[in-house]
């Protein structure tokens, strides 16, 4: 069993699009998903453009922002993080879990590629957002093809 946590900064967007889009695409019932948020405030709903892009995608997204907390950063097999920052931030709160963060990007780049963050569209057009789910859907993927060997 794999339990992947996504973090983000406020669990409104980013980290919810990563774990709606790979509750979606996985075939193993053994990947569990969850997402957080550095600085995140407990039960928000994902940002409405959020919504929007990934139910264009016909992604459902119900969700509630959660902080990040010892709790779930010990339930996680691997911590995934959108940027660079958050994963310091995730491993200064956190020591014990650095051996199992990293960024996104980082985690599923062959080594032709340079991790990279991936944008952060908090209170951008809905076509920010869209932006950002093709980034993510692009990872996932990549991600899914690691998880699922």
């Amino acid at each position: 069993m794999t339990n992947v946590l996504f973090v983000c900064t406020g669990n409104t967007c980013r980290s919810p699009m990563a774990e709606a889009l790979l509750k979606h695409v996985k075939s193993s019932d053994d990947i569990h998903v969850k997402s957080a948020g550095v600085f995140a405030l407990d039960g928000h709903q994902a940002s409405q453009n959020t919504v929007e892009a990934l139910r264009e995608k016909g992604i459902s997204c119900d969700h509630q922002s959660s902080s990040l907390t010892a709790e779930l950063a010990d339930w996680a097999t691997i911590i995934l993080t959108m940027t660079n920052q958050h994963k310091q931030s995730v491993i200064d709160l956190y020591p014990h879990v650095g051996r199992k963060t990293y960024t996104l990007s980082e985690y599923v780049s062959d080594q032709e590629e340079s991790p990279r963050d991936i944008s952060d569209p908090f209170g951008g057009p809905l076509p920010m957002y869209r932006q950002t789910l093709t980034d993510l859907e692009e990872l996932i993927e990549k991600l899914v093809v690691k998880l699922e060997k």
